[in-house]
């Protein structure tokens, strides 16, 4: 395995994870959860 090799498959695994991050993010169940933390910061304590 030579650098290039190693160079391929840390880019298609970056690609893969941000995908994945990507779907996990604009999933429905997590809607609720992202907008109570954007609401965070204009609570009152």
């Amino acid at each position: 395995m030579d650098i290039n090799s190693l160079r391929i498959l840390t880019t298609v695994l970056s690609f893969v994870v941000f995908i994945g991050i990507m779907v996990w993010v604009w999933q429905r169940r997590n809607t609720s959860d992202f907008k109570d933390a954007a609401n965070l910061p204009f609570k009152d304590e």
